[in-house]
């Protein structure tokens, strides 16, 4: 193993660079990273680089189960280029194709004027256009004025709808009815995965000690976890807070850390992993998916319920696109909000466009789902795309967020492709942003992967103190061109625990330089810095696939 002293990798960065650089041919043959030839010796247990081989749909498979049942949504009263309002004959297909236990809600080329939220509620239910460029959905109303005011839970005039809900909101009937309701009464709805007061959860078994890269536990009783169950890993923090210092990668710097205060993120604990049994043997269960961390006695780990999970929908081939309004001040936002997931399991969005939206895409207590062929346009977003609230193993590829079309009005924010919230083992891959930023959003993310990305790095990311760390343990950026040589969060070693910097380009400061959260050694690792492209293998998440191959 490499010395992990952060002043003698970055001396050997620097080698590395300046030997790139003597010559043209040097610098056009790429190499195998050493990071990399250390992690396929070791794939789950590496201590930088999470393994991310199984992120997305149904373990990050290429092709979608669409179901074969058609509901065109004229005959529910769709027309396109009518003029009139065609969310209500839309929800009544959709509805329909749940009822039915599935279907494809066909729309055909054209433009629908849509003056409600188009609601995914039932499994295996896919909205389905033409295609981005021949299906348009023009969206004329908010989520504020059509829900109501979404106050946040933090207190202050905030709009959660700077971070929450969508124009098409993929989301079970029971969730949806929940945080309407709690919404309306002025309360707050709790987004996760065990109901508003985390009380709508059941435990289905103890499981024993196990290690983070495992690919089964040992459990008390194996009498209710079945083949093909989705359950919930959940692990609770003691009164030391090791669950979330084994977040961060553990060692000096994190058990020096204050975590008392960190109010927002303790809200975040019990950690809630959801998965898929992929058998049982005696009390073994294997899971689809190897262990995201370790599992110890003091965080008491239960194999548990959660609330109905939303699994097998997508949306797919259309533009979304808002009235053209300014953008809100910045955690003001109305709502024009375009596609999200909440409590969604195996769920996708593909060829999917949204203009002219507060907020892009969202992921908010969803995991294994797969957002392919996205953008976001327009006249400017706070969020393109946002990944919060316990939301696991999503991948999010060939996706780009467009040039705005108007200059930033004054009081706004942009931030970029964001995670927050104890958000785990999540993928950015193949994305093209001519604007925003890498945007970790506090709340300590850990061990998520942003690899082969072209950014023009001018937005700036957000957090507040309570939401405690940056980052925690295990996040790494390969293979990162940035055009406009800003840092922002994209060079990572100086800040992020146990992380990896690999082929990135030369960056420089600028006004928002963050510090370290922990004190001492990060153990971070930086390799081939300002050579992006110049290391094998190009992205980090296809070669980790092809492993299993």
């Amino acid at each position: 193993m490499a010395d992990l002293s952060r002043r003698g990798v970055l001396a050997g960065a620097a080698a590395v660079a300046a030997a790139v650089a003597t010559g043209p041919a040097a610098a056009a043959a790429p190499r195998p990273a050493e990071l990399w030839r250390e992690f396929a010796g070791n794939p789950y247990g590496h201590p930088q680089i999470p393994y991310v081989g199984r992120a997305g749909y149904r373990g990050g498979a290429r092709r979608f189960r669409r179901p074969r049942a058609v509901f065109p949504v004229r005959h529910y009263g769709a027309r396109p280029g009518a003029g009139a309002d065609a969310a209500p004959a839309i929800n009544r297909a959709l509805a329909a194709a749940g009822r039915a236990g599935g279907g494809t809600v066909q729309l055909g080329p054209g433009a629908y004027r849509i003056d409600d939220v188009l609601r995914i509620a039932h499994d295996g239910v896919v909205l389905r256009g033409a295609g981005s460029g021949r299906t348009t959905l023009v969206a004329t109303r908010h989520l504020t004025e059509l829900i109501g005011p979404y106050g946040s839970r933090y207190g202050g005039d905030k709009s959660s709808w700077s971070w929450a809900g969508g124009l098409i909101w993929l989301c079970p009937q029971q969730r949806w009815d929940s945080l309407v309701a709690a919404i309306r009464a002025e309360d707050w709805p709790f987004e996760g995965w065990t109901g508003n007061k985390r009380d709508q959860w059941r435990a289905l078994t103890a499981v024993s000690p196990a290690r983070r890269g495992d690919r089964s536990v040992r459990v008390t009783d194996p009498a209710r976890v079945r083949p093909g169950d989705l359950v919930l890993l959940r692990l609770s923090d003691d009164r030391g807070h090791t669950l979330l210092e084994h977040m961060a990668g553990g060692g000096p710097g994190p058990e020096a850390y204050v975590w008392d205060d960190k109010t927002k993120l303790t809200s975040y604990v019990p950690y809630e992993w959801p998965v898929r049994v992929a058998g049982v043997r005696g009390r073994e269960v294997a899971l689809e998916r190897p262990l995201p961390l370790d599992v110890r006695p003091e965080w008491e780990p239960l194999l548990t319920t959660h609330v109905t999970a939303l699994t097998g929908s997508g949306v797919e081939g259309l533009t979304l696109e808002a009235v053209r309004t300014p953008q809100s001040p910045h955690l003001l936002d109305k709502g024009f909000n375009g596609v999200t997931f909440q409590c969604a399991y195996d769920c996708w969005a593909d060829d999917v466009r949204v203009r002219h939206v507060d907020n892009g895409f969202g992921l908010v207590a969803a995991s294994a789902c797969t957002l392919r062929r996205t953008s976001v346009g327009g006249r400017g977003a706070h969020h393109p795309y946002f990944c919060r609230e316990g939301s696991h193993d999503n991948l999010i590829e060939d996706f780009r967020i467009e040039r705005r079309t108007v200059p930033a009005p004054a009081g706004t924010q942009l931030h970029g492709i964001n995670v927050e919230g104890l958000s785990s083992y999540n993928v950015w891959s193949r994305g093209h942003m001519e604007t925003g930023t890498f945007d970790t959003h506090r709340g300590m993310p850990f061990a998520n992967v942003r690899t082969e990305i072209v950014v023009t790095n001018d937005g700036r990311h957000g957090g507040d103190a309570s939401a405690g760390p940056l980052y925690g343990a295990r996040f790494t950026h390969w293979n990162v061109t940035v055009v406009n040589q800003r840092a922002g969060l994209v060079k990572i070693d100086g800040i992020a625990p146990y992380s990896a910097t690999v082929g990135i380009s030369h960056v420089r400061e600028f006004d928002q330089i963050d510090v370290p959260d922990f004190s001492g050694e990060l153990n971070s690792r930086i390799e081939a810095y300002g050579s992006p492209a110049a290391v094998r293998p190009r992205n980090l998440y296809e070669a980790q696939r092809a492993l299993e191959r």
